[in-house]
């Protein structure tokens, strides 16, 4: 099968390669997956899952990429819940082989069902995007409605689904970005646009939730606005900056069936939108990684026509 591999974590990107890998096959409890899509975050080439395994040795080449939608073709022995055939998107485990290949083997346990009217386009964007999102908020921001949220990166993949979940859950959602990304953060829904570049954050005023995406200086600054028993949610590993008088919570995305589930039904009745930036095919995705143009949208690789 054709895959995109790395060797090399000081070069980055520019290291990946596409290269003929042999087809994985099903352990116990998994199954094989044809991958039709798969998302990608760049960051990841930054985790140290890329690099080593869970014993901490190196298991270059590493296939990266774990979110994927796409086709079952094989299950391995002792699998449930799943048959050859069935359409599904998930989360791949993140110290496995991943999702830019033309196959992957993966826990059935990570896979949820994919409808027929969703693309395999979107249910590839869905995971990483729409987990990080319920999950920050929910889980660990606890967020209620009449609460407000400073959304950093309201444009972006992750930050137009925080945007978009916590409007539904009757919050007040104030975007922050770019000045270019003002009219994409309010079109997905946020009450109000800072601009980091011109405008003052400290504008904004006392606020429950602070979903932070950036970390730095801005979560610093960020952190001074929580009001009394608000939370700070990061993405961007440990928090160096804590409310006064509130929570700081920094978290990793882990599958979950449940949430997958809740979020694809959202797609598919319109309460929820995707938000993809560039879409390409395998042979030319090491080309569009390395692309620099910046993009605000979850970038897609179409495996399968």
């Amino acid at each position: 099968m054709k895959a995109i591999v790395v060797t090399d974590q000081a070069a980055g990107t520019a290291g990946m390669k596409l290269v003929e890998r042999p087809e994985p096959q099903a352990a116990i409890n998994d199954v094989v997956v044809q991958v039709h899509a798969s998302g990608f975050v760049p960051t990841e080439l930054a985790w140290p899952s890329t690099w080593t395994d869970r014993r901490d040795s190196d298991r270059t080449p590493s296939i990266p990429g774990h979110e994927l939608a796409g086709v079952v073709t094989a299950l391995g022995y002792g699998t449930t819940g799943l048959s050859v055939g069935q359409r599904v998107f998930g989360l791949a485990d993140w110290h496995r082989d991943g999702t830019l290949a033309e196959y992957v083997a993966m826990e059935a346990r990570n896979l949820v069902p994919l409808p027929g009217d969703v693309d395999f386009t979107v249910g590839a964007s869905l995971p990483i995007s729409g987990l990080t999102a319920w999950q920050g908020l929910f889980q660990h921001g606890r967020l209620q409605a009449g609460q407000s949220v400073l959304a950093h990166g309201a444009a972006g993949a992750v930050g137009s689904m925080v945007t978009q979940l916590a409007r539904e859950a009757g919050a007040y959602v104030i975007g922050t970005g770019r000045a270019a990304d003002r009219q994409k953060a309010l079109d997905f829904g946020a009450n109000e646009f800072v601009d980091l570049e011109n405008d003052a954050l400290e504008d904004v005023g006392a606020v429950d939730l602070v979903f932070d995406v950036i970390g730095g200086d801005i979560q610093k600054r960020s952190a001074a606005l929580i009001r009394a028993g608000g939370k700070l949610v990061t993405v961007v590993g440990p928090a160096e900056a804590r409310p006064a008088d509130g929570l700081a919570v920094d978290f990793v995305v882990e599958s979950d069936r449940a949430q997958l589930s809740e979020i694809v039904q959202r797609v598919r009745d319109g309460r929820l939108r995707t938000n993809i930036g560039k879409v390409s095919t395998l042979d030319d995705a090491v080309a569009t990684f390395n692309a620099t143009e910046r993009r605000a949208g979850k970038t897609v690789i179409r495996v399968r026509p």
